[in-house]
């Protein structure tokens, strides 16, 4: 019984012998075998580096992820057009839902074990155990969501997403 293989849309064909006796299934296995196609020049544009970890750390303080000096944020959770110190546009960044999500997401984390602590150690009684978490999880929330929101567009920055794509 012997084994069909199809190569290159030529139809059926029994196996060959290996390629270093110069026999090839097809034409385009031969050109790829000699380097016939892979002599084309490609045409690279550098972009300089953007260091990822530099730039979330400068977006949690919410300062440009750029120059780290500009305020990145105004009024709470609004994001600056440009920076003050440095220039970079901020206009194109697209944060979205996605610092609310981060914030639901540690909060919740954190939050949730403190919790279950707190009720097999302690005991409180429910209505304290209920304020004392309450606002815990409201300051806590506060406190991230623009830290997070700043190191989202940080983040785009540094990725060259959403139109942070220009070279410096």
């Amino acid at each position: 019984m012997r084994a069909v293989i199809t190569f290159c849309d030529k139809g059926p064909q029994t196996p060959f012998p290996p390629f270093s006796a110069g026999l090839f299934p097809c034409k385009r296995a031969r050109d790829l075998h000699e380097g016939a196609m892979t002599d084309q020049a490609v045409e690279t544009q550098h972009i300089s580096d953007r260091p990822t970890w530099p730039a979330l750390a400068k977006g949690f303080r919410r300062k440009c992820p750029r120059c780290g000096k500009g305020p990145l944020l105004f009024n709470y959770l609004k994001v600056h057009d440009t920076c003050g110190d440095c220039g970079q546009e901020f206009f194109h960044h697209r944060a979205d839902d996605g610092p609310a999500y981060l914030t639901i997401l540690l909060v919740g984390h954190l939050m949730a074990p403190a919790l279950h602590v707190t009720f097999v150690q302690w005991r409180p009684e429910p209505l304290t155990l209920f304020l004392i978490f309450a606002v815990g999880c409201l300051a806590l929330s506060l406190y991230l969501l623009p830290r997070l929101k700043g190191a989202v567009v940080a983040y785009q920055w540094a990725r060259r997403m959403h139109g942070f794509g220009q070279a410096d």
